[in-house]
């Protein structure tokens, strides 16, 4: 799990299993909602997979790391036999596997994708997690565990005699403690055609925390019907789960960022765990998910192995769910629509003025560092980000929403600089909403607007900024969608 200011969050993106002990969650910033009620989706039946065969793999990651100046740090001998070892373990049980190379500030990193040789190619679906450690330890927990849940997985669907409806890739990341950097490299080299087969990720990173809980990814508008899965399995064990909103901090923030719905889960790393959590959990109040997060005491020793069985189980559980699910020739249900909603990517997919889709840490996004900041200028100037999108005629229903946060230097209740959100269908242009210096707020907000009327056309989203010569007004986007159903 990497570490950002805002701590790190990689969670697993398969749900648990029963009720845990206890999870670090590394984003303890990030809004969660507590809940045990469950929901309309049933839960399919999974495989009970064995967390003895895991916690063998996690002993050859120790063993790797034991033999390599105690870590498997990016650019270093160890990450390298990591890879090599798990290659050979796919390898062996029939999947096709590639090594993708990239170049880091600390030495050449590299990424191992696996395949499944069967199922629709134009449907893929994808798990996954980083394999790297720390600098300063085997990094076991972050994310041996994760790596282990994803091979024991992927070993026990090969030798499971499935027949894939869908084609199942499975990926390794590397030098994910240095920022994202193998997801990111995979997603920015991908072709657009590969990426528009992408039906779903789920992320996998730390499972088997000491003192764990039960969190589900919720940033992910487009990842909804996953997230669902996730918490649908959790309620069928009478496991007590918390959403979490790890803001883009994990492997699955490069496959958000153009459009792909993506879920996961996470057991938690340096936060503490409250006296509400380990009521319904179990574990220690007051005391860190994962007190080793990060340390060179992240060993075997560090490994909840209740929590492992449980993680296992439900990597398992959506692995099985999603090779055989139904995705059919449309758009599916709750997709967003919207290429790079996140804006993570640039200007990707995006068009208008050059320059407010930015980094600039002068106004902070959402999530993740990019964003639409429009305004700003304290002149006379006009703006606009939009992208053009195909909603099909076969949705019940579509929903355009997006985030937003602003401030300006103006006073009083004149209207001089506004931001319109607009829909523009052929010739016609139409205003959903108009926002202005009257009424900023800095705290985000989620704005959504029915978008029905336009099934079955080519419609552009517009975010149009009029600002006057005076005083500046800033309008902060993040986190776009366009979902149907």
């Amino acid at each position: 799990m990497a570490k950002t200011t805002l701590l790190g969050v990689h969670l697993a993106a398969l749900a648990l299993g029963v009720a845990v002990t206890g999870a670090a969650t590394a984003a303890p910033s990030a809004a969660t909602t507590t809940t045990t009620s469950t929901t309309t989706t049933a839960a399919a039946a999974g495989p009970d997979l064995s967390v003895t065969n895991t916690q063998a793999h996690l002993t050859q990651l120790q063993s790797i790391a034991n033999a390599n100046g105690g870590n498997r740090g990016t650019g270093r001998p160890g990450y390298a036999a990591s890879v090599s070892w798990v290659k050979g373990k796919l390898d062996a049980a029939g999947w096709t596997t590639t090594v993708q190379s990239f170049s880091t500030s600390s030495g050449t990193s590299s990424n191992l994708i696996a395949e499944w040789p069967a199922g629709d190619p134009n449907h893929v679906v994808m798990l996954g997690g980083h394999l790297d450690s720390v600098a300063n330890g085997a990094g076991i927990n972050d994310n041996g565990s994760g790596s282990a849940g994803v091979l024991e997985a992927a070993l026990a669907y090969a030798a499971s005699g499935q027949t894939a409806k869908n084609r199942v890739r499975v990926a390794f990341w590397g030098a994910e403690e240095l920022g994202l950097l193998g997801s990111k490299h995979y997603m920015s080299t991908l072709p657009t055609a590969d990426k528009d087969r992408i039906e779903a990720y789920l992320n996998v990173d730390m499972i088997g925390s000491p003192n764990p809980g039960y969190f589900v990814y919720n940033d992910n508008p487009a990842g909804n019907g996953a997230r669902d899965e996730l918490t649908s399995w959790y309620a069928s064990k009478g496991i007590p789960w918390e959403y979490i909103d790890v803001q883009g901090r994990s492997d699955h923030a490069a496959f958000r960022s153009y459009g792909i719905p993506t879920a996961g889960i996470f057991s938690g790393a340096e936060s503490l765990k409250t006296s509400s959590q380990a009521q319904k959990w179990g574990g220690t109040a007051g005391r860190a998910f994962d007190p080793c997060y990060h340390s060179s005491c992240d060993t075997t020793s560090n490994i909840n192995v209740t929590a492992l069985d449980r993680g296992v189980d439900v990597i398992g559980h959506m692995l099985w769910l999603y090779a055989a699910k139904d995705f059919g020739t449309a758009p599916q249900p709750g997709g967003n629509l919207l290429q790079n909603p996140g804006f993570e990517s640039g200007a990707v997919s995006w068009t208008g003025t050059a320059g407010p889709i930015t980094n600039n840490s002068g106004r902070p996004a959402r999530t993740g560092t990019w964003k639409a900041w429009l305004g700003g200028n304290g002149s006379t100037s006009t703006e606009t980000v939009q992208q053009s999108v195909a909603i099909p005629s076969t949705a019940t229903s579509a929903t355009l929403s997006f985030w937003l946060r602003s401030d300006t230097a103006e006073t009083g209740s004149t209207v001089y600089d506004t931001m319109r959100v607009q829909v523009v269908d052929g010739s016609t242009t139409s205003t959903l909403a108009t926002y202005s210096n009257v009424g900023t707020s800095t705290t985000w907000s989620q704005k959504t607007f029915d978008v029905t009327a336009y099934r079955g056309k080519t419609a552009t989203v517009r975010f149009l900024l009029s600002e006057d010569s005076s005083l500046q007004t800033s309008f902060v986007v993040d986190d776009t969608s366009l979902a149907t159903s």
